[in-house]
């Protein structure tokens, strides 16, 4: 992976979006060492081999123990019956994550008297399961290189966890965020010192006073222009940047950009860190915590060299001995510590422990330091980390000890910490999870090592995805394998689950869960469920299956990430908000008429190009085949027009097959045609109805930023650019209408001799409307009028199709394209780069990379391993809290950025209750039931309902349909009617969930909403459910 070229896109694409190439080519010339086997090293080992490091040594001494089965998911009971070495068993599990990596194994004891100047041949150390004197010489050694070993030590004991960085006394970071940096507008720069700068449109610049910006396309005040200045920031629409009063007025236009600074960061080794730690704070509701557990941890090191080993599950001795060595420990630091008891005891029973979701959650936010440490890219962690469980265990510290005693299984671990009545519930649990892409990868993961619905004790988790494995998926969805691609994602993770847990029961679907799948999804599925978990990409779905598990009061657990960044939400039934409680603002789209004219960033033009290819590749062949579906004979559609029938759709259709192509040839001449009509026609048609020196009513310019004037481009087929888009397209058009073609037919010399023929008739202006309004939307194609004109234009063609016999089934016939930008050998991202990239030309936009392009045509969400690892462990912590049926106040919701490095655990939202009258509530989780039977009234209903809750309704909706509104006529009627016959409910429907309303308690306001009321139609329904 030397250079760009080699970079393989079609595995690392989506990751390459979150570090860029040059991170990614450091990292594959980089080589690490990683100690220690255990749950946190087998974590760190598969996230940086799916990242694409050059080379990873794994170390470690054990064999293998039944212990470890539940700890780490790459050792299967094979491994422990043969006795094997731990490192020997996951070597070959964890090579085959990535090709590309190189994975040895070392199995040499590493101690105080090792020689480690074998470690000079790596540029990474991470210590796990290491004891801290030695953790502390390898630091030394590491740090006094020149240049300097970076250092990584982590270590997860039962709750407790910690991340110790050492990149050296002067660690460049070429990246210290990872943002993109924006491009604004600028309204206007003032004459003076200081010059001023005001945004466009009042946009926030998210400026910092200290930050750089640079200039361009400023028409005035052009001595800015390529020039880079530090800003002090005025309020957010405003910045100074120094003297500007010698310079030209400012006239229109111009663009600034954040300039992206280096940054320097200097780090103590630990051995002068242990007294004075510099920490990060992830809880700020228990800010003491970190140096709390920073002095617990040190004193489980020191009672580990005395004793050379941890304290004993629930021995109360060991316990306050830990508290001892604990008490001595903070007298060494220099800020003083509160030490808390209770903690230092429940951390020394669980210290052997260990919480895979913990371990999960740390080697993700591990790993990315690793990273950082290889390729200078994001704010490196300084110096300490801290993460517990408290939460999970504080409710089960007075358990009589033997709850937590091993009992010779794979969960003695997890046991050590939860209890054995806890391991049985997550056994019990019936948990729905919904996606199996990378959190979903991760999370069966976790599932499996917490032991989570086994079928000897009739758990099971339902998982479903309508998706297959892609190439690109491999980067993160570590459960599948090359061999995998085209497999169905469902089928092929429950798989590979069941390998790390055979015990598991896996229900494995390839369905959407939408409303078109409710009556799979239904509300008996839903009856026997304990949980359900989103493990999705887009709101959209979020939202719906937040809506089911709001409807039918189960818990949920969201999580999501975006590059570096993660967040998780938790829902718990009559605790907590939804998903849907908070709605984010919608995306901003851009307006039609900037889209069709008046592009000025390059983000328009990429969209322009997918909508191109949208309409003519997509839409039009769709919209095509349906006419003659529905529509079976021309004859008949002929007749019908002539006798003055309208169809919907007729004239667009009977243009496509009047023009329809029949030889690759012709495709080429038609993409050469299109050529002139989008990136010459249609700039000289701008420049006519809008001349360059057009002003607008207020005597300003027309074309002054954003609006760019467009230049035509001259057709040269010398220019790759423009032979890629003819060939690009004229691909496309031979596949829509089925024209085999051979690649020798799309060489320079081919295409050349077909469009030297081809005679591009003369432009002429048009005096058409050109629409200059924002707010206008899209006009609907298929909607608008067509002239008398074009009728008969269309009847003659239709006519004439038919009399020279070119209606056959096979041209009524058009194959529809579906965008896929993953493809490279299928053209459809030739087409969308190359059109895209001549419009920028054309309106003198700077031009976006391929890479960037597919970002943003195909909508790419940058991903990372390390980030799904962190959400998937912090998601399942609070699995345990569910399975526990824990308070709302032991809840966490957590979001991250692992670039800089930021992570906030915050409490859930409580829910809210919505006040009826003074002694009637209700919250989202509420639901109200009545039982009617055969010859219950809608007047009936409504006096059970004041019955039964204290309230009469005053509206009764069903779904979409008022069954009940007292100021709609003939509604008073209607309370005699039976329900049955109101709802006219399907066969074999038990029940309908309605929708009521309540008079306001003062006239005049409007009427209060009600929760929804389920009406079962006879008692006997309430048995065998069915929605």
């Amino acid at each position: 992976m030397a250079d760009s070229m080699d970079i393989d896109d079609s595995l690392y694409s989506r990751q390459r979006y979150v570090l860029g190439d040059s991170a990614m080519q450091q990292m594959a010339q980089s080589a690490v060492f990683l100690s220690g086997m255990g749950a946190l090293g087998v974590e760190i080992a598969k996230n940086i081999v799916l990242a694409g490091v050059k080379a990873v040594t794994l170390h470690d001494c054990k064999r293998c123990e039944v212990w470890d089965l539940g700890t780490n998911f790459f050792i299967r009971e094979e491994d422990v019956h043969s006795q094997k070495k731990r490192v020997e068993a996951v070597h070959s599990r964890v090579a085959e994550l990535n090709p590309y990596v190189q994975v040895s194994v070392s199995t040499d004891v590493l101690d105080d008297s090792t020689d480690l100047s074998f470690l000079k041949r790596y540029q990474c150390v991470v210590l796990t399961e290491t004891k801290l004197s030695l953790q502390k010489r390898i630091n030394h050694f590491c740090h006094s290189q020149q240049p300097p070993i970076k250092f990584i030590g982590c270590d997860v004991f039962g709750i407790c966890s910690r991340v110790f960085c050492d990149f050296g006394e002067a660690f460049e970071v070429s990246d210290p965020t990872g943002e993109e940096p924006k491009e604004l507008f600028i309204q206007n720069i003032s004459q003076g010192n200081p010059g001023v700068v005001m945004c466009m449109d009042s946009r926030t610049h998210g400026l910092q006073t200290g930050q750089s910006v640079c200039f361009k396309e400023i028409n005035g005040m052009t001595e800015l222009n390529g020039t880079t200045h530090q800003v002090t920031v005025l309020s957010p629409y405003s910045f100074a940047i120094g003297d500007t009063s010698s310079f030209q007025a400012f006239a229109h236009g111009g663009i600034f950009r954040l300039v992206k600074t280096p940054k320097t960061f200097n780090f103590e080794m630990m051995e002068q860190q242990l007294c004075d730690p510099r920490l990060l704070t992830p809880d700020f509701s228990k800010p003491e915590v970190p140096l709390q557990l920073h002095t617990i941890m040190l004193a489980l090191d020191a009672f580990q060299e005395q004793h050379a080993r941890l304290p004993s599950i629930g021995c109360l001795q060991d316990a306050e001995l830990l508290l001892k060595f604990t008490e001595e420990i903070s007298r060494t630091l220099k800020n003083t510590v509160c030490i808390n008891q209770e903690l230092v005891r429940c951390v020394s029973r669980c210290a052997r422990g260990c919480l895979p979701p913990l371990a999960a959650a740390v080697g993700g936010i591990a790993s990315q330091e690793v990273l950082k440490a290889l390729t200078g890219k994001f704010s490196p962690l300084q110096q300490w980390f801290y993460l517990d469980a408290i939460e999970v265990v504080q409710p089960l510290q007075y358990l009589p000890a033997e709850e937590f005693a091993p009992r010779g299984d794979r969960y003695d671990a997890l046991r050590a910490c939860i209890g054995e009545s806890m391991c049985l519930k997550l056994h019990k649990f019936r948990v729905f999870m919904v996606g199996c892409g990378a959190i979903g990868c991760e999370m069966l993961k976790n599932l499996a090592l917490l032991g989570v619905g086994l079928s000897r004790h009739s758990g099971e988790i339902c998982i479903t995805d309508p998706d297959l494995i892609e190439k690109s998926n491999l980067n993160r969805q570590f459960l599948f394998r090359p061999q995998h691609i085209q497999r169905p994602k469902s089928t092929t993770a429950a798989a590979a689950t069941l390998e790390i847990n055979p015990e598991m029961q896996i229900d494995a679907h390839l369905n959407k869960v939408c409303p078109a799948t409710e009556d799979i999804y239904s509300d008996a599925f839903f009856s026997h469920l304990n949980l359900v978990v989103t493990a999705l990409d887009n709101v959209e779905a979020r939202r719906y299956v937040d809506s089911r598990s709001v409807s039918n009061q189960k818990a949920l657990l969201d999580s999501g990430t975006m590059g570096t960044k993660g967040h998780t939400e938790i829902i718990v039934p009559y605790l907590t908000e939804s998903y849907n409680s908070h709605r984010d603002p919608p995306e901003e789209e851009i307006p039609f008429c900037t889209l069709k004219s008046f592009p000025a960033v390059i983000e328009h033009t990429i969209q322009w190009a997918r909508d191109k290819f949208e309409s003519a590749f997509s839409h039009k062949p769709s919209m095509y085949n349906m006419f003659w579906q529905s529509h079976s004979s021309a004859q008949d559609v002929l007749q019908r027009m002539m006798a003055g029938e309208s169809m919907e759709g007729s004239f667009q259709v009977i243009k496509l097959l009047s023009r329809r192509p029949t030889h690759l040839d012709h495709c080429l001449a038609l993409a050469r045609l299109k050529f002139d009509k989008y990136f010459k026609r249609k700039a000289l048609q701008l420049l006519h109805s809008f001349p360059l020196d057009t002003r607008l009513k207020d005597g300003s310019l027309f074309w002054q930023s954003p609006k760019r004037p467009p230049s035509p481009i001259e057709f040269d087929l010398n220019d790759p650019l423009h032979f890629s888009f003819v060939v690009s397209a004229a691909r496309l058009f031979a596949d829509i209408y089925n024209i085999p073609y051979s690649e020798e037919k799309l060489t320079y010399e081919a295409v050349s001799s077909v469009l030297a023929k081809l005679e591009v008739p003369e432009y002429r202006p048009a005096e058409k409307h050109i629409e200059t309004d924002e707010t206008v939307k899209k006009p609907d194609q298929l909607k608008m009028t067509v002239s008398s004109e074009e009728e008969r234009e269309a009847i003659s063609q239709l006519q004439e199709a038919i009399s020279s016999n070119s209606v056959t089934p096979e041209r009524l016939r058009m194959t529809p394209l579906f965008f896929e930008k993953d493809d490279d050998t299928n053209g459809h991202m030739d087409f969308v780069a190359s059109a895209s990239a001549l419009r920028a030309q054309m309106y003198a936009i700077e031009a976006a990379d391929r890479l960037q392009t597919k970002r943003i045509a195909g909508k790419i969400i940058p991903a990372i391993a390390t980030s799904t690892a962190a959400v998937a462990g912090l998601v399942s912590m609070e699995l345990i809290k569910v399975a526990g049926g824990y308070g709302f106040e032991l809840f966490k919701n957590c979001f991250f950025n692992l670039a800089i490095p930021v992570m906030v655990l915050t409490e859930t939202a409580q829910v809210k209750r919505t006040q009826i009258r003074d002694d009637i509530s209700f919250s989202i989780w509420d639901r109200w039931t009545i039982f009617g039977h055969e010859d219950f009234t809608l007047s009936d209903f409504m006096s059970a309902v004041k019955e039964e809750y204290g309230i009469e309704p005053t509206m009764v909706v069903h779904g979409v349909k008022m069954l009940y509104v007292p100021v709609m006529p003939g509604h008073n009627k209607r309370l005699k009617l039976t329900m049955h016959k109101l709802i006219k409910p399907s066969a074999g429907r038990k029940y309908v969930d309605l929708t009521v309303s309540f008079a306001p308690e003062v006239d005049g306001d409007e009427d209060l909403p009600g929760p929804p009321v389920r009406y079962y139609f006879s008692r006997e329904s309430k048995s065998g459910e069915k929605a």
